[in-house]
C-alpha cells in the first residue's frame, strides 16, 4: 500500500445541502420492493443458473412475498430469453405480481426485450445507460448531449413499443447508471429529457432508480444527493423515487436505509446481498431490521432457515454464518458475560406478561424467523458459567443453582482449553453426567427406602442402595428424610459432611412430572462437592442426590 494514498486516489464530490432534512426523519412504513436476484444477482454468479434454479428462485420469492422482481436480461443470452417467455407462457406470474426485464440503450435490443415479453400482464421495462463522468470519457467517449440523445432515443423507442402492445400493463425505469459519482445537475438534466419523452402519469407510471453502482462514498453522501435530486425534480410527484446501492464500501445497507430517509421508495437488492464485486444491498436485512424496530417489511421470512437453504443452492455461494438475521451464528453467544446476559434475560422474559422483545444482545426473536433458541448459546472456553446452564435448561429442564453453575463451569472450560473445541449438548450432559448424576452413578443407585415417624420429630430410615459390592442396607434417624439418610451414610462409610446448599424443582408443569434435587455436600477439609437427582418422587431424587454428591466407591 501507498505510504501516501492521495498521490493515486482523490476523494469524490460531495453535495452543498446544508438544509438537509434526511438527518431528523425516521423509517415507519416499508419501502416498495424490487428483487433482482434473478438479473443482477444471476449475472454475477460464476455458474449462472440455469432455468431450473431460476424457476425454484422465482417459487421462492413469490413466497417471500415480492411483487416486482427483475427476472432477466433477455437480450443478453437465450437462458434469459426463454425464462421470461416460460415465466408468461406458464402463467406462472401471479396476478399482482410485475416483472421487470434489463435493456441497454440499443435498438435491436430494446426489439428482442420487447419479443420476450408479448403477452405479459404487466411488466417494466428498466433502460439504463452510465452518466458519470468517467465513463463518458473513457468507455463510451460521447459528450453529455451524446448520453442524453441516447437515454431519449431510446426511451422513444421503448414508449412507442408499448403504446404498440396496449394488452401489457406497461411501466418504465430509467436509470443514470453511476448516479453517486455523476454531476448532480446533469443527472437530473439527463432524467427530466426522459421524463418528458415518456410523460409519467398514472397512465404511464415511470420509475427513476438513482444508483450507488459502485459505492464510492459515506452513506450520509448518497442520502445528500438522493435529497437534492428529489427537491429538483420537476416531475416529482409523478415518479417512483428508486434505489440500487451496490457494498463496495461495506455500507449497502446503511446507503439505502439513509437514501429511504432522503426521499427514496423504492429499493432493488439482493437476498443476502449476492452481486457484482462486494455484491447488492442485502434485502433480508433490510427487511429484518424493519422488522426490529417495529415496523412491517411487507416480506415474509418466517422460514430464514429454508430461505437461506434454497437461496445456497441456487447461487451455489455460502450465506456467511455471521450474516445479520440469517446467518447459523447470527444469534450465537460463545462470550460468557453475553451468556449471562442472554440468561438472565430469557428468565425475565418468562416471568413477564408483557409482549414486549426486550432481550440483551438479541434485536429480534429467533423464534419470528424459524430459528430455535438451541442455537442461541453454545459452549466453547471463552463461555462462562451461564452458556452451559443455559444449554442444560433449554434441552433438559434443569435450573442449576448458581453454586452448580459455578463448579460445572469450572469443568467445563477445563475440558474446553484442553480440546480447543466447542462443546457440543450431547458432551455437555454426558460430562454433567459424570459428574453429578443426574440419575444415579457408577455404584451407588438408591434402590428403593421407607421412612416411618418415630415421634417427637424424628423419622426413621431404611434403604437398600445398589452397589458395585452389591446391595447395601442403610439405616438411620434424623429429623428429615435427608437428616436420616445423611447419619446412616455417615455411619456405614465412615465419612463427615454437613449438607451446605439444597435446592429442588419439577420439570413440567403437570403433578405428574419429575422432580430434580441438587444438593451441595462440604466435608473435614473443606472440600465441597454436588450432587444431582431426578425423579418422579422428589423425595427419591433428594436422596439420590445426596448419594451423587458423596466420594464414595462401592
Amino acid at each position: 500500500m501507498l505510504q501516501d494514498p492521495s498521490q493515486k486516489y482523490l476523494p469524490h464530490q460531495t453535495v452543498h445541502l446544508p438544509d438537509r432534512q434526511w438527518p431528523d426523519r425516521q423509517l415507519t412504513h416499508a419501502p416498495r420492493w424490487l428483487s433482482t436476484d434473478l438479473r443482477d444477482g444471476n449475472q454475477a454468479l460464476a455458474e449462472p443458473m440455469d432455468s431450473a434454479r431460476k424457476l425454484r428462485f422465482w417459487e421462492q420469492l413469490l413466497k417471500c412475498g415480492f411483487k416486482e422482481i427483475e427476472v432477466a436480461f433477455p437480450s443478453a443470452s437465450e437462458t434469459d430469453f426463454q425464462f421470461v417467455r416460460q415465466l408468461i407462457e406458464e402463467q406462472r406470474i401471479p396476478e399482482d405480481v410485475t416483472i421487470q426485464v434489463l435493456t441497454q440503450a440499443r435498438s435491436d435490443l430494446i426489439e428482442r426485450t420487447f419479443a420476450a415479453l408479448e403477452n405479459a400482464k404487466c411488466a417494466t421495462v428498466h433502460l439504463y445507460n452510465a452518466t458519470a463522468p468517467l465513463f463518458r470519457r473513457l468507455v463510451f467517449r460521447q459528450s453529455k448531449e451524446e448520453i442524453i440523445q441516447l437515454a431519449v432515443s431510446a426511451t422513444r423507442q421503448i414508449r412507442a413499443l408499448c403504446e404498440a402492445n396496449p394488452q401489457t400493463k406497461w411501466s418504465y425505469e430509467y436509470s443514470p447508471e453511476t448516479f453517486c459519482f455523476t454531476e448532480p445537475d446533469f443527472a437530473l438534466q439527463i432524467c427530466e429529457a426522459v421524463a418528458d419523452v415518456w410523460e409519467p402519469c398514472a397512465q404511464r407510471p415511470m420509475i427513476v432508480n438513482l444508483p450507488a453502482t459502485v459505492e464510492v462514498n459515506t452513506p450520509n453522501v448518497y442520502a445528500d444527493q438522493i435529497e437534492y435530486f428529489c427537491r429538483h425534480f420537476s416531475r416529482r410527484s409523478a415518479v417512483c423515487i428508486s434505489i440500487h446501492p451496490h457494498n463496495d464500501r461495506g455500507s449497502g445497507v446503511a446507503s439505502a436505509e439513509l437514501a429511504l430517509l432522503a426521499g427514496a421508495e423504492r429499493v432493488e437488492g439482493c437476498l443476502f446481498g449476492n452481486g457484482e464485486r462486494t455484491g447488492n444491498v442485502c434485502l433480508v436485512t433490510l427487511a429484518m431490521n424493519l422488522y426490529s424496530q417495529g415496523v412491517s417489511p411487507q416480506l415474509d421470512f418466517s422460514d430464514m432457515k429454508q430461505v437461506v437453504e434454497l437461496v445456497e443452492q441456487c447461487n451455489q455461494l455460502p450465506v456467511h454464518p455471521r450474516h445479520p438475521y440469517a446467518g447459523k451464528l447470527a444469534f450465537t453467544a460463545f462470550s460468557g458475560s453475553h451468556q449471562d446476559a442472554i440468561k438472565k434475560g430469557f428468565t425475565a422474559c418468562q416471568r413477564s406478561s408483557s409482549s414486549l422483545w426486550e432481550m440483551p444482545y438479541l434485536p429480534v426473536d429467533p423464534n419470528d424467523i424459524g430459528c430455535s433458541y438451541e442455537a442461541v448459546i453454545r459452549v466453547n472456553s471463552q463461555s462462562g458459567k451461564s452458556g452451559a446452564a443455559w444449554m442444560l435448561e433449554q434441552n433438559h429442564g434443569l435450573v442449576l443453582p448458581r453454586g452448580l453453575q459455578q463448579d460445572f463451569s469450572r469443568h467445563v472450560q477445563q475440558q474446553t482449553d484442553r480440546d480447543g473445541n466447542e462443546m457440543t449438548l450431547s458432551a455437555l450432559w454426558q460430562l454433567f453426567r459424570e459428574l453429578y448424576g443426574p440419575h444415579q452413578l457408577a455404584g451407588r443407585q438408591l434402590l428403593d427406602y421407607r421412612s416411618e415417624s418415630q415421634g417427637k420429630g424424628v423419622l426413621s430410615l431404611h434403604a437398600r442402595l445398589q452397589t458395585e459390592e452389591g446391595v447395601m442396607t442403610l439405616q438411620g434417624k434424623g429429623n428429615g428424610l435427608l437428616s436420616a439418610a445423611s447419619e446412616a451414610l455417615k455411619a456405614r462409610f465412615n465419612i463427615a459432611f454437613a449438607i451446605e446448599d439444597y435446592h429442588e424443582h419439577t420439570l413440567g408443569r403437570h403433578s405428574e412430572s419429575r422432580s430434580a434435587a441438587y444438593i451441595r455436600l462440604t466435608f473435614a477439609k473443606g472440600e465441597s462437592r454436588w450432587g444431582v437427582g431426578i425423579d418422579n418422587d422428589v423425595s427419591r431424587a433428594s436422596v439420590q442426590a445426596l448419594l451423587n454428591a458423596l466420594p464414595l466407591r462401592g
